[in-house]
């Protein structure tokens, strides 16, 4: 299974106008295997988050880009947990890059 077959499994399907954005962030890694799914994920919102920070313009037009970084973490931690001995060390690091990207 992929990355893309992996969000497509999910049983909540978010609204369109989201799921294309989610789709936008995860770009290239979409097709690459499911193993590292929670990281590629947490890199998709750490990439996004960073790219939303820069921007000059913090309206309402960055609406829909903060609902798509909140729901690649969200994702990246399901994923996370179907490996528990992983979680906090997975949970560590999300926080430690966002945190990052916050400060830059």
């Amino acid at each position: 299974m992929t990355v893309n077959g992996w969000l497509a499994s999910r049983t909540q399907e978010p609204p369109p106008a989201l799921a294309a954005r989610i789709d936008e962030a995860v770009g290239g890694r979409a097709e690459r295997s499911v193993a590292n799914t929670a990281l590629m994920l947490v890199d998709s919102a750490d990439a996004m988050l960073r790219e939303l920070l820069n921007r000059e313009s913090e309206g309402r037009d960055s609406a829909l880009d903060l609902l798509t970084v909140d729901a690649l973490a969200t994702y990246a931690f399901e994923a996370a947990s179907a490996d528990p001995a992983t979680l906090t060390e997975r949970a560590e690091d999300a926080m430690r890059r966002f945190a990052a990207a916050a400060r830059a």
